[in-house]
């Protein structure tokens, strides 16, 4: 099977999913199949759950990744690495909304200096984010805010990449 993601050109690739359904395995064999890259991770090990989450993730990467971690700055960590010639993984945009929410950050501005990042990268990044629309509405605001943001966010991330793959129960399928 032809791989989704194509890695040979420069710009924005998206693969979204539920959690669990597979989405950061998925976009992780895909830069492995070009022999690593360096992955952007957003999240923080605020407790011991999301800690061991992180080690799980590092330990499944192996050494063929450069890691960097950036919570908040994830244009300014994109742009400086411009001069770089491997593929970047971003996990996720969904911590990322998170972390903006909680350090009460301009999410449209951010998320529209991004998006104007596609055309000026010149290497293949996939971000990887939940698709948080299928779910039932939140009871509380707070819920419903980060449930507008990721979604706006998620459409215009999917608007200006090459490609956009939907993962559930480890199977990928192919959108844009």
């Amino acid at each position: 099977m032809k791989m989704p993601i194509d890695l040979t050109s420069s710009g924005f690739n998206l693969v979204l999913g539920g959690q669990r359904s597979g989405k950061s395995e998925f976009a992780e064999s895909v830069i492995e199949s070009f022999g690593g890259g360096i992955y952007i991770a957003t999240s923080e090990a605020l407790d011991a759950e999301m800690s061991d989450r992180i080690t799980k993730h590092r330990e499944r990467r192996g050494q063929d990744w450069q890691t960097i971690e950036e919570p908040l700055l994830l244009c300014e960590t994109l742009q400086s690495l411009q001069s770089n010639n491997k593929p970047v993984l971003v996990d996720c945009l969904t911590l990322w909304i998170s972390n903006m929410m909680a350090n009460n950050k301009d999410i449209k501005a951010e998320t529209s200096q991004l998006c104007s990042l596609a055309k000026k990268i010149n290497f293949p990044v996939i971000f990887v984010s939940n698709e948080v629309g299928l779910a039932v509405v939140p009871n509380n605001a707070m819920a419903r805010h980060f449930i507008d943001y990721t979604g706006k966010m998620n459409q215009s991330i999917a608007n200006v990449s090459n490609s956009v793959v939907f993962t559930i129960a480890g199977l990928t399928q192919k959108i844009k």
